[in-house]
């Protein structure tokens, strides 16, 4: 019997080796100091973990063992209850490590902040004083990821480069949905938000190609999402920023919003030259003709509104209009929007079930004489108050 044991066990090594041979461990072996710290902690919280773990499988085990009903030299001692001692030591060592995985996460949280600035190259090397970082603008699209590169006038689609050695600042948009921008062997991943900006600063150490991807669910081509990062000496960038003029086209307002349009598994793409200023109107979701700028909505805002000439703001403020024929009304054309939730809306109802926050009065239904302010403003026919129906509120009789 025993043999056989031994020969499964050997089977279920040898299994366990074969699948996790297909395994890509480039999280624990990246190629970036951000990473290969992130990787360190990840490290060392196990370890920590493992201190209070791993005596405890064993001493579970050993006191099963030890105290086996067969077992009649163990002590038994029925009335026993408690222990100062080893309360003291079942306390004490948890308390112990939560206070140095708290120290831990305090100094690392600051230490790794995505917005920091970089202020090593490895564990090693500093960051020179007159070391320039290179700067790429990343887009998370539908569903593939563009990048621009302001200092050299160019941007691509699924795939970036950086030399070895050179502090990176990433700055993370998105152009409709959440993403995250992720590359394991470079840095953690970090949120790509529309109408906002996120910060990654990171540097790679090896060259290589690397795959980065897109970590937060976002719809059909999701898992299709993904771009090659190419890091390579400083020759090796050069040329690649070569073969990109050379051989990329010209991005501007109207060909952003076609390549906008969602699509999977789209394929590498290169623009030679940049209209100046896109970014920036991808960022305030601004690059349809006649959209308001977030920036100036919310500079705008900060001086107090716009007044009764607001109004005229209205069409420039649909940010998202891929549903307009479906949800809000068309005035060009005059086809009616869905049907009314309240009767304030003016648009007929297209269901014969009363709109969620209604309140049909009936005849066999007696009005209360509550002090309920929806009610009070509410007429007996269900009617919605005046100032909802934009008509002037009707004015008292004078008292003679």
């Amino acid at each position: 019997m025993i043999p056989q044991f031994k020969i499964v066990g050997r089977l279920l090594a040898l299994l366990t080796l074969v699948m996790l041979s297909g395994c890509n461990l480039v999280v624990m072996s990246p190629s970036g100091d951000i990473a290969q710290q992130q990787a360190e902690l990840i490290v060392v919280s196990t370890v920590l973990m493992l201190l209070i773990i791993v005596p405890v499988i064993f001493l579970t085990l050993f006191f099963a063992w030890r105290y086996r009903s067969s077992n009649t030299d163990a002590p038994y001692d029925p009335e026993w209850h408690h222990s100062t001692r080893l309360e003291v030591i079942i306390w004490s060592a948890p308390l112990a490590i939560i206070v140095a995985l708290g120290a831990i996460t305090w100094i690392s949280t600051h230490k790794l902040d995505p917005y920091r600035p970089l202020e090593r190259i490895d564990a090693e090397r500093p960051v020179p004083a007159d070391t320039k970082p290179l700067t790429v603008e990343v887009v998370a699209l539908d569903w593939k990821w563009l990048f621009f590169y302001p200092d050299y006038g160019i941007a691509t689609v699924n795939e970036m480069a950086a030399p070895v050695d050179v502090p990176i600042n990433f700055k993370i948009t998105a152009s409709s949905v959440m993403n995250s921008f992720y590359v394991p062997a470079l840095a953690g991943m970090i949120y790509a938000m529309p109408g906002m900006e996120t910060k990654l600063h990171a540097v790679i150490n090896k060259p290589g190609e690397y795959e980065g991807i897109s970590a937060n669910y976002s719809g059909d081509g999701f898992s299709h999402m993904r771009f090659k990062f190419h890091g390579t000496d400083q020759d090796g960038f050069d040329q690649w920023i070569a073969r990109v003029k050379q051989n990329g086209t010209a991005l501007n307002r109207d060909a952003y919003l076609k390549l906008e349009k969602p699509s999977a598994k789209e394929p590498v793409r290169y623009y030679a030259n940049v209209e100046e200023g896109l970014y920036r109107t991808i960022l305030n979701m601004c690059t349809r003709p006649g959209q308001m700028c977030m920036d100036e909505m919310m500079h705008i805002d900060m001086s107090g509104g716009a007044g009764v000439e607001s109004h005229e703001n209205r069409a420039r403020l649909e940010h998202d209009n891929r549903h307009a024929g479906e949800a809000n009304e068309n005035e060009e054309s005059g086809r009616p929007g869905p049907g009314a939730t309240f009767p304030a809306t003016g648009n007929p109802a297209k269901t014969d079930q009363p709109a969620q926050g209604v309140n049909d009065r009936t005849e066999s239904q007696p009005q209360t004489t509550d002090h309920d302010m929806k009610d009070m403003n509410r007429d007996q026919s269900g009617a919605a108050p005046p100032q909802l129906n934009n008509n002037p509120p009707a004015q008292p009789a004078p008292q003679p």
